[in-house]
């Protein structure tokens, strides 16, 4: 990392590409999967080494039931043996997980192990990644409104609102990722996202590796961040040159 630079404090990314790369190379979508495993590893621990505050990934949208029936049972057992066989490593690595979204549909299995991995890892103070996972940003925003009514709020206000959000406790994204070439947000994180920098590339998810990240970080570093003020309000150190 270029001396003097700070990576962003909390990085979100749409993972999206690993059925087409299993197309690409004539393997079922499956296969996509399972390699895009490979590349959570490798973006999870470049984001601890660079000192990446929070790191959250878009895993399984609300929408992504409608998906043929095996696919979705596949990616249901691959989060259960990810849970089983990867929280060790995230724990000996000073890593928190956390995990977003409803657990409505989800299996008692699945359910008590994401607790046992959440419970876990709950006293680190590294890196928080967080999996998004039966998430959408639409539901995110309604059960936040929803809280606040069941607490007998007369009036909704942002702060209020933004209290009752899933990720409340987490400053909101610095940097949002899509890869796969889609240039889309996708019902991810609607309320958080509204001043983050976006990110789009054509990388196929498994193919998004350390250097990719550091050509999204590179690019952010290139933005100014202004949340509706001027250039000449900006404190010197918070202004980007433009190319």
């Amino acid at each position: 990392m270029p001396e003097g630079r700070q990576p962003p404090r909390h990085i979100a990314i749409i993972m999206d590409g690993n059925g087409r790369w299993a197309k690409k190379r004539f393997l079922p979508r499956v296969a996509g999967h399972k390699r895009g495993l490979d590349a959570v590893r490798e973006v999870v621990g470049a984001c601890k080494e660079m000192g990446v505050g929070y790191l959250t990934l878009f895993a399984f949208s609300t929408e992504n039931w409608r998906r043929p029936q095996d696919e979705v049972t596949f990616l249901m057992d691959l989060f259960l043996r990810a849970l089983e066989h990867e929280v060790s490593k995230l724990h000996g690595n000073n890593i928190r997980l956390q995990v977003l979204g409803s657990r409505a549909r989800f299996s008692a299995e699945l359910c008590e192990r994401i607790d046992r991995a959440e419970q876990k890892t709950a006293g680190n103070d590294g890196l928080v990644l967080s999996i998004a996972a039966d998430y959408g940003g639409r539901w995110d925003i309604v059960q936040a409104a929803n809280q606040l009514l069941q607490q007998g709020a007369t009036e909704i206000t942002e702060e209020a609102l933004s209290r009752q959000l899933t990720m409340s406790w987490a400053p909101e994204p610095d940097l949002f990722i899509r890869t796969g070439g889609e240039q889309r947000i996708s019902n991810f994180l609607l309320w958080q996202l509204a001043y983050s920098e976006l990110y789009f590339t054509d990388l196929l998810w498994p193919d998004f590796d350390r250097a990719a990240l550091e050509q999204a970080i590179s690019s952010y570093w290139q933005r100014e961040r202004r949340f509706g003020r001027t250039s000449e309000q900006l404190p010197e150190h918070l202004r980007r040159d433009k190319p």
